[in-house]
Formats: structure tokens, sequence, C-alpha cells
């Protein structure tokens, strides 16, 4: 594991996915390049006397921006990236209606996808928490699935995954009815209220599960069981003619 990420010394699968999840997730500042561009779209759609081609232009332009200054800073583009790829789909299908809400159309399907996954992650015992506690495993490109090899780490994700699943009901809850009613105004705060903040939300839901939690870990499913399986391996290995 790199030293910017050190692992603790946990005991129970509760800790070893609290470190997993600080590891895999983002920070502030990827909220902020996913919001600004709608925050963008609605102000301008506002003060444009309701024109959708001035708010879509605006939005993309915004999103470039921010990605142009994380090019300069030489830092990842992975969540501005995908700001930029959204704010396009969505000014798209409101150019191709004329209809300012359909900018907000694809964030509600995607609300809808995301919602009938996470529901078949857990019927299927795949959990889609897993995947993100497998993206903090230093040993994920090897074995990017090695964490349901751990029964109790399957069920605790499986726990956390129903909290995704709230977060998904609650927003297509809220986002259908003001979109049918076309509430353009209402769809960008309610966009950006169910954005970052609900997330954060939904993690401290999730934190208060693994804190609460003691599920113990099976042996050799520690932080540093790659790196003590790696030692046993080098002691194993047969000396060749050259280190001889």
């Amino acid at each position: 594991m790199s030293a910017a990420h050190p692992a603790p010394a946990a005991e129970t699968v509760e800790a070893l996915i609290r470190h997993r999840l600080s590891v895999a997730l983002g920070g502030w500042r990827g909220s902020v390049e996913t919001a600004l561009p709608t925050l963008v779209f609605v102000v301008a759609w506002s003060v444009s006397d309701h024109d959708v081609k001035v708010a879509a232009v605006a939005a993309v332009a915004v999103a470039l921006v921010l990605a142009v200054l994380r090019l300069v800073q030489r830092s990842s583009l992975q969540h501005v990236g995908g700001a930029v790829f959204a704010t396009a789909i969505a000014a798209f299908f409101a150019l191709r209606s004329g209809e300012a809400q359909d900018a907000f159309l694809p964030g509600i399907l995607t609300s809808v996808g995301f919602l009938v996954a996470t529901l078949v992650s857990i019927v299927t015992r795949w959990p889609a928490v897993g995947f993100i506690v497998g993206a903090g495993d230093p040993r994920a490109a090897e074995d990017p699935f090695g964490w349901r090899r751990d029964a109790g780490m399957v069920r605790v994700c499986i726990r956390l995954t129903w909290v995704l699943v709230a977060m998904y009901v609650v927003r297509v809850a809220v986002m259908v009815p003001l979109y049918l009613d076309e509430r353009v105004t209402l769809l960008g705060v309610a966009k950006v209220a169910l954005g970052w903040p609900l997330w954060v939300a939904g993690i401290a839901v999730m934190g208060w599960l693994l804190v609460s939690g003691h599920t113990p870990l099976e042996p050799g499913r520690g932080p540093a069981a790659a790196d003590d399986a790696d030692a046993s391996d080098d002691a194993d290995e047969p000396l060749t003619g050259r280190d001889a």
C-alpha cells in the first residue's frame, strides 16, 4: 500500500471498509465541479429569458474551464471529466427538445438505472459498495474481486448498499415530479441538493453502520495481508545462481 494511504491495523470488516472508502472516494473539489455547471445552467436560463441555447452553452463552457484548470494544475481529471461529459449530454437533450427541463432527464434516467443496479447487486450478493471497497484495495489490479471471499465483508457491504438504494429512491421521488411539472429552477436546486449533500448524508449513515458494527475479518483479509503474502513468497522462492 502506498505511503500516502497507510493501512490501519484493522481487526474488523468495518474498520477495513472505512479505510478502503476513504481511499476510493473523492473530496469537496469534485463535488463543486459536478454542481457548478448545473447552477450556471439554471442561472443563465433564468437571466436570458428562458433561452435554452444560452443556458446550455454557458454550462458547457464552465465545465470546460474547470477541466482546463485541472490540466494546468496537472491534477486528476476524474471528477471534472465526468462533469464535462454529463453537462454535454444534458445540453444535448435540452437543445434537441428545446425544453430546459430535459437537461435534467439524463440524470433522472441515470438515477433510475443505478437504483435498479444496486437492487440487483444486493439480490445477487454482489453488493455495489463492495466494488468501491475493492477499488481501495492495493491488490485490486491483481485480485479485483478478492473482497467477495470474505463472507462478513459481503454481508456488511450489502447493508451499506441498502443506503445507496435509499439515496437513489429519494432522488427519483423528488426529481421525477419536478420534471413532469417542468419546474426548471427547482430541478436545478434539487439536483445540487441531492448530489454531494445527499452523498455526504449517505456516507454519514454508512459511517454510523461501520462504527457500530464489529464483524470479524476472516484470516488473511487484513490490509497488511498482501505485504505478508509477498514476504512469504519471497522467503519460499529458491535462490537463483545470481543470488547465490
